[in-house]
């Protein structure tokens, strides 16, 4: 198994979509490689292809004020998106692109097993809450394997409708209970199963 330094040079080199025609920079991710807590958004933006770095416009700058909100820093969570490269215009992603970013994700998700997964805004929603609606789904959580996947708008509603504000803070507020429970989890699986001999 490749590290994530190895694996993001494999990201940076990818010419699998159109999207690496446009792009300035690739934008992998960031974060520990043992992160708990993962994010995934939609895109890189202007501000990330530039800097090659995801979630560092306005709509990053609020996203670091929600984690702050529950005690952790930036530093503490891996943050990427289900494509690494900007789309052009910062239009929406294609079907196409998203098959073709899918296997980084699930490289990175395989790397860092992270036990809680929030999904910010309805591309990264889909993947894991197929069929659903972001306006529905939003604050609830949902187990897959020993993963807990956790539903949210995307920051950058909250810079587009401010009535999303407090919507967006009050489905933050409900991830420390969401990662206790992923704890939980995590000491039964580590918990040698006991036999009933008698």
């Amino acid at each position: 198994m490749s590290s994530l330094t190895e694996l993001n040079a494999e990201i940076e080199s990818c010419r699998i979509c159109e999207l690496a025609k446009h792009r300035t920079k690739v934008v992998p991710g960031d974060g520990p490689e043992n992160a708990k807590l993962l994010f995934i958004g939609e895109a890189p933006g202007w501000n990330e292809d530039q800097s090659g770095k995801p979630f560092v416009g306005a709509a990053g700058q609020y996203l670091d004020q929600l984690i702050g909100l529950i005690g952790y820093k930036r530093s503490q969570v891996y943050i990427c998106n289900v494509i690494k490269c900007r789309p052009p215009e910062n239009r929406d992603p294609m079907p196409g692109e998203i098959l073709a970013c899918s296997k980084w994700l699930e490289r990175q998700l395989d790397l860092i097993k992270p036990r809680v997964i929030v999904t910010l805004g309805r591309y990264s929603m889909s993947k894991y809450f197929p069929g659903e609606s972001i306006s529905k789904v939003h604050g609830r959580a949902k187990r897959i394997g020993n993963v807990i996947y956790f539903a949210m708008y995307h920051p950058a509603a909250a810079l587009h409708q401010g009535n999303l504000r407090k919507v967006i803070e009050a489905d933050m507020l409900k991830l420390p209970a969401v990662l206790a429970e992923a704890g939980k989890m995590e000491e039964e699986k580590d918990r040698p199963s006991q036999l009933n001999l008698f």
